[in-house]
């Protein structure tokens, strides 16, 4: 137990569901703040903390250790509660199936210190743990086939790494791949990335990839919008055991 959340309760009366009605979120969510490692979306924390009579820090140090960038630390949030996470990607493995190798390669012409690609690094492997926590969400992604045919770096041994990961992770339970085949004609999924995750108070978040700083994205208009496009690209996408074929014989292409 986080037993500083626990003490700060107790101390000013509040219970999970006490909390729960202030903020705005299900019960389950603010009972899951008081066990360790799990902390409240961004947009949630100060509420809370001000609530208890706390500082943040002091309710949940680890905050202060966090590596991500500051402007990605909400969307972890949103991935460490959601009940599901739908994502596609047109020109990478998604964030929480790659390997140590390939996440380095990702990053290796950006402007940054081996010290700053080391706490990227890091934090990224950290994420992936969603996927094999207790009660953690369904993870469905769905990856054009340039993903797993174009090299992201001249060692053919990362790529091939990487692809035998991708075949172990499409045989967890927590986990649905599938492959949109190079014999698609023009789809949605050519407008860019995003992931689509559901809350479980039944609420939705996306986050839209780009050039610059990605997008968080809550307006509903915005939502259908992409949840419509999510529909068109699944359905262009072989089927799961179609898909798992794919990527064993990707793999083998690289060995």
């Amino acid at each position: 137990m986080n037993h500083a959340v626990v003490e700060a309760m107790a101390t000013v009366g509040e219970t999970a569901d006490s909390l729960a009605a202030q903020i705005g979120v299900d019960p389950k969510t603010a009972a899951k703040w008081a066990n360790p490692g799990r902390i409240p979306q961004t947009r949630h924390r100060s509420q809370v903390a001000a609530i208890l009579g706390r500082e943040v820090e002091h309710l949940w140090p680890d905050v202060l250790k966090r590596r991500e960038p500051v402007w990605f630390r909400r969307w972890v949030d949103v991935e460490r509660e959601a009940v599901a996470l739908r994502a596609f990607q047109l020109a990478w493995v998604p964030g929480l199936l790659q390997t140590e190798a390939y996440a380095r390669a990702t990053l290796a012409w950006e402007a940054l210190s081996p010290t700053e690609v080391d706490e990227l690094v890091a934090a990224r492997l950290a994420r992936q743990a969603v996927l094999t926590k207790e009660r953690g969400p369904l993870f469905v992604a769905v990856v054009d086939q340039a993903v797993l045919e174009r090299p992201i770096t001249t060692d053919r041994a990362v790529m091939a790494a990487q692809l035998d990961h991708l075949v172990h992770c499409a045989e967890l339970p927590s986990v649905e791949l599938h492959v949109v085949p190079g014999e698609a004609t023009a789809y949605p999924g050519l407008n860019g990335p995003f992931t689509i995750a559901d809350l479980p108070d039944g609420t939705r978040v996306a986050h839209v990839d780009s050039q610059a700083q990605a997008q968080i994205i809550e307006q509903a208009s915005e939502l259908g919008t992409l949840e419509r496009r999510w529909e068109r690209i699944r359905s262009e996408a072989l089927p799961r055991g179609r898909s798992a074929e794919f990527l064993r014989e990707a793999a083998a292409s690289w060995t």
